[in-house]
């Protein structure tokens, strides 16, 4: 049984047990989300064993004893969504979370069916914040460090504490109610998005790809493959070695301004004006006084969190993917899957152009007086590959500018033209000089 079944990982975890022939039991808050049933339906049409989906809330400790009936291994993803606007009682985040594990740990242990719970907690239960670097800033975390929860935010802390209260609970168990617990720690999870919905790990990619901001925090993340993470749970399940063991399920660090790099490579050509330039600290700090979500990573700038990943290559034989490819698979899913909007000159993973009857439409558009989107300017970091490329798309123009010349009406526009080129001009000039600073390590 997958908890949360509908979830980014989840999707994910469902798949993969489907594509290995078991018999697989997802729970959802309601089955009267019909998108959400549907989506996980056709995650593995040629499924051994059609997907059973039933009804658990993890507001409702007494939705999961049905659910769980019968069930040989629990994997427990779900967790409670937090509030939309953040909450000045950190219980309100907390308590949900540490009473919903537990909720599903006592079905599982009423059930009497069940054999191993894997259980999905996060690498910042293991070492995260400005104090785990305190003593050592390049400390390399392992599954055997433990994050003070107290140094933490509501979300660390829910996600500690409620790993916490599995082992204590797990621990506590007399001999006839045992049952076994294997966690994983994973860090910042990418990949392709299969489940068709928003997920706070989509956050970063959809901010850069939409230019919400001019330019980047210096950032660092430890990046992991959403379907390592997966394949690393479903290891979990069964291999003697995994119980009652941690592990933490990470591959690269990497700069937010190295992650839109590789952004800007693939779809800059494709109309997505991708920021690559870090902000300096004196302006982020002064940013940070007006905007809250600034001011909550303001304490992880330039912070880097290292973590032991050999119990996951060792023990569950997981070889991570490379990241490259994960952050990209990654765009093109938000994409395709409309989290993202597609700009006009998108030509997706394929590189095939869009359907004529697509271009005729936008052309139409334009003639009606929809603003043009606005090119991409140049960034500093990211080279063109091909110049001709540039000079095809300015040949292109030529014949727009002349017929808008011809116009006494199009003369402001025109204008307006002609001092964003000079803009641009000037600052390819400047952002030439940071072309050859390498990004951060």
């Amino acid at each position: 049984m997958v908890t949360g079944a509908s979830g980014f990982i989840a999707s994910h975890i469902v798949k993969q047990l489907q594509e290995e022939g078991y018999r697989v039991r997802g729970t959802l808050p309601s089955l009267q989300d019909e998108e959400k049933v549907k989506q996980l339906n056709e995650l593995c049409p040629e499924a051994q064993f059609k997907l059973e989906l039933v009804e658990a809330d993890l507001g409702k400790p007494e939705s999961w004893e049905p659910a769980v009936k019968d069930a040989m291994y629990v994997i427990h993803v779900a967790s409670p969504v937090p509030p939309s606007q953040a909450s000045k009682d950190e219980n309100e985040v907390v308590t949900p979370v540490v009473d919903g594990t537990n909720a599903v740990l006592k079905a599982c242990v009423s059930a009497k069916s069940v054999k191993r719970v894997v259980m999905t907690s996060s690498c910042v239960a293991v070492g995260w914040g400005p104090a785990a670097l305190a003593a050592d800033p390049n400390k390399v975390f392992t599954e055997e460090d433990w994050t003070d929860p107290e140094k933490l935010d509501a979300y660390g802390k829910s996600k500690t504490l409620a790993e916490k209260a599995a082992w204590d609970y797990v621990k506590e168990l007399p001999d006839e109610d045992k049952i076994e617990l294997a966690v994983i720690n994973p860090s910042y999870v990418m990949g392709p998005v299969i489940n068709g919905s928003q997920c706070t790990s989509m956050e970063i990619l959809k901010r850069l790809l939409e230019r919400e901001k001019p330019m980047l925090p210096k950032l660092n993340f430890n990046i992991v493959d959403v379907r390592d993470v997966a394949a690393a749970h479903i290891k979990a399940m069964t291999l003697p070695e995994a119980s009652g063991k941690r592990h933490l399920v990470v591959n690269n660090n990497m700069w937010m301004k190295e992650i839109a790099q590789i952004l800007s490579k693939e779809f800059k050509p494709q109309g997505y004006n991708v920021p690559t330039m870090n902000y300096p600290n004196p302006i982020l700090k002064i940013n940070s006084l007006f905007d809250p979500t600034i001011k909550m990573i303001l304490p992880n700038v330039g912070k880097v969190y290292k973590f032991d990943n050999n119990r996951m290559k060792d023990v569950l034989q997981i070889t991570p993917r490379e990241t490259k490819e994960t952050i990209i698979e990654m765009a093109y899913s938000l994409i395709e899957g409309g989290l993202v909007k597609k700009a006009k000159k998108y030509k997706g993973p394929g590189g095939d152009a869009a359907p004529e009857g697509e271009q005729k439409a936008e052309e139409g558009e334009k003639k009606e007086g929809e603003k043009e989107e606005e090119k991409p300017k140049e960034n500093g970091d990211v080279k063109e590959e091909k110049d001709g490329d540039v000079k095809k798309e300015e040949e292109e123009t030529k014949p727009e500018k002349i017929e808008e010349s011809k116009s006494e009406e199009a003369k402001p526009e025109e204008t307006k033209t002609e001092e964003t080129t000079e803009e641009k001009k000037e600052e390819e000039k400047t952002e030439a000089k940071t072309e050859e600073t390498p990004a951060e390590k």
